[in-house]
C-alpha cells in the first residue's frame, strides 16, 4: 500500500439529499438543519493513511470512481450564488477603497499569468534583495507540467493572441528551468570544498 497523502471528495448533495427525506417522512416536522463540522480551511481535506469508513447501508464506492457529476440545473444554481457572493464581496472592498474602480473580467491570458508566475516564483524568482532565493524545483517542474497540460487540451480552440501568450509563457518557464536545473547539476557534480585550515598560535 502507497504511503502518498490522497485527498478524498465528499459528496455533500447524497448528504442533503438524505437529510431531505428523512424530514419529508415526518409529518408535521420542521426541517432540522444540523450544525455544521468546523473544516478548518475548507474544500478537500488530506487524507494520510487514513482507513475509510462507510456507513453499512451505503455501498463502499469503488477505487478511482469519480463522484457523480452535479446536473446542469444544480451548476447554473451554484455559479448564480458563487456569482451573488462574489458581487457580495466586490462591494464590501470597494466601499471600503471608493478610490478602486471594478475589477476586470478573468480570461485566459489571466490563467496563464498565474501559472507563469507561480513557476518563476518556484524557481527563486522575486526574492528580497540580498536574501538567498528559495527554490522549489520539483514545484516548479509540476507548473510548468500543467502549463504543458493546457497547451495541449486548448490546441485549436484559442485565438491567436491566447496561442501566442501561451506558447511564449511555455517557452520562457521551460528555458528558466533548463538554466536552473544545469545550474544545480554543476554545483552536485562538484567535489565538495575542504574546511580552511585553522590558525594556530
Amino acid at each position: 500500500m502507497s504511503d502518498k497523502p490522497k485527498f478524498e471528495v465528499i459528496d455533500r448533495r447524497k448528504i442533503k439529499a438524505e437529510e431531505e427525506q428523512e424530514n419529508q417522512s415526518q409529518p408535521g416536522s420542521q426541517p432540522v438543519i444540523p450544525p455544521a463540522a468546523p473544516e478548518p480551511g475548507g474544500g478537500p481535506r488530506l487524507v494520510v493513511n487514513e482507513p475509510k469508513s462507510a456507513p453499512e447501508d451505503l455501498e463502499p464506492e469503488a477505487e478511482g470512481e469519480l463522484p457523480v457529476t452535479p446536473t446542469a440545473k444544480e451548476s447554473r444554481e451554484q455559479k448564480a450564488a458563487y456569482d451573488a457572493s462574489a458581487q457580495r464581496l466586490e462591494d464590501i472592498v470597494r466601499a471600503q477603497n471608493p478610490a478602486m474602480g471594478a475589477q476586470p473580467s478573468i480570461n485566459f491570458e489571466n490563467l496563464v499569468q498565474q501559472f507563469y508566475v507561480s513557476a518563476m516564483i518556484q524557481m527563486g524568482a522575486g526574492a528580497q534583495e540580498g536574501q538567498r532565493p528559495r527554490v522549489d524545483i520539483l514545484g516548479a517542474r509540476t507548473t510548468i507540467d500543467l502549463l504543458g497540460v493546457l497547451a495541449e487540451k486548448t490546441r485549436g480552440n484559442l485565438t491567436e493572441a491566447e496561442d501566442k501568450t501561451l506558447q511564449t509563457v511555455l517557452f520562457e518557464v521551460r528555458m528558466a528551468f533548463m538554466e536552473l536545473t544545469n545550474m544545480i547539476s554543476l554545483q552536485a557534480m562538484q567535489p565538495p570544498q575542504p574546511p580552511p585550515p585553522q590558525t594556530t598560535r
